[in-house]
């Protein structure tokens, strides 16, 4: 019996090397952490990682620690779908987490109301005409915040030809500057109901999960994904098949600075405060979940979905170290290892990718 062929070419199929989905790998990364912590959690505490053992709760699984979990990514993770598209585009973000201390200082100072315990509003910033706004006012200074900021990282980066890694340094200094300018580095709460309703509760993970499904429909289904994808795998290409790759830029750039703007507003929400240190060190967890869910540094490849799992990943490290009772040191120096293992891993596979192994 003759060997099957596949395509006009005559190239032999082989199944053997057909490549599992990256987000499959990550996916199996992600429960084999979990049976880890669930392992360790029984040898050393006689306890259980996800799993309910207390008598007096009728429920199969722990859902406090498991809501903990998602709850304490959600925000990250609104920052890191803009950041996926920025990597894939071949391009990096170092602003996000400034952008959404501005962010957060800016647009809390129109979502104030004017009397706490019937005294006026101690952390007022502007007057009454500032005060009790609808919640609608906030939200839209708050994205305009963010629309502007990435739209300016987009512009350098399109026009200047600056490396985005130096022109989005440049803002990550310029929007830290602007919250510690905004009110003298003194902290803005007090908003109104409406505004705190938005970061109540599990709200945050909600609005994560309708971006995430739409950004994950956007880059798979539009034409602004398949120029997205274009643009990282081959710049050059890109412009010679008649893809406008600096507007694109500046477009890709303008949703990640929004995304940060909702991060922003949602975290404010919150905490019922906004202070200029928000978002520390965040930019820097939105790209690690992002590298650690598949997406490549070099650009071109990745996904939402892969992303979404790389930020669970965080959420479960985070909870279970937690559990096991272990320093919050040990977090960063395990998230920094596995950020490294997965950029080798990356390497790897586009190398074996350039050999056709």
């Amino acid at each position: 019996m003759a060997e099957s062929t596949h395509g006009t070419g005559g190239l032999k199929y082989d199944p053997k090397k057909k490549a599992r989905p990256p987000e499959l790998n990550v996916f199996i990364a992600l429960v084999l952490l979990v049976v880890t912590f669930e392992v360790l959690g029984w040898l050393l505490y006689r306890d259980s990682f996800l799993f309910n053992t207390r008598d007096n709760v009728d429920s199969f699984f722990n859902w406090a620690r498991i809501n903990i979990i998602i709850l304490q990514v959600a925000i990250v993770g609104i920052i890191a779908l803009g950041v996926t598209q920025v990597i894939i585009s071949g391009g990096i973000d170092l602003s996000s987490g400034s952008i959404v201390g501005a962010t957060a200082m800016i647009s809390m100072s129109f979502a104030q109301t004017a009397l706490v315990n019937g005294n006026p509003n101690p952390k007022a910033i502007f007057g009454d005409w500032a005060m009790d706004l609808p919640v609608i006012a906030p939200v839209v200074v708050g994205l305009a915040c963010g629309l502007i900021a990435g739209a300016v990282n987009g512009l350098l980066i399109a026009y200047t030809r600056i490396p985005p890694f130096i022109a989005t340094l440049g803002m990550m200094v310029s929007a830290r500057g602007l919250a510690k300018w905004w009110s003298n580095g003194n902290p803005i709460s007090f908003p109104t109901d409406s505004f705190a309703a938005i970061g109540k509760g599990m709200n945050p993970v909600l609005i994560f999960v309708v971006l995430a499904i739409l950004f994950h429909l956007i880059l798979r289904y539009t034409v602004y994904g398949k120029h997205t994808y274009a643009i990282g795998s081959n710049e050059d290409a890109a412009r010679m098949s008649g893809i406008n790759v600096a507007r694109h830029k500046v477009l890709i750039y303008t949703i990640a600075g929004m995304l940060a703007a909702v991060a922003a507003i949602v975290l404010s929400s919150k905490n019922l405060t906004a202070q200029a240190g928000m978002g520390v060190m965040y930019e820097l967890d939105a790209i690690a979940m992002t590298v650690i869910g598949g997406v490549s540094l070099s650009g071109g490849r990745g996904s939402v979905i892969g992303t979404v799992i790389g930020a669970l990943i965080f959420g479960v490290i985070i909870s279970g170290f937690t559990f096991l009772k272990l320093d919050a040191y040990y977090q960063e120096m395990v998230k920094g290892a596995i950020i490294v293992g997965a950029v080798v891993l990356d390497q790897w596979r586009q190398r074996r990718a350039a050999l056709g192994r």
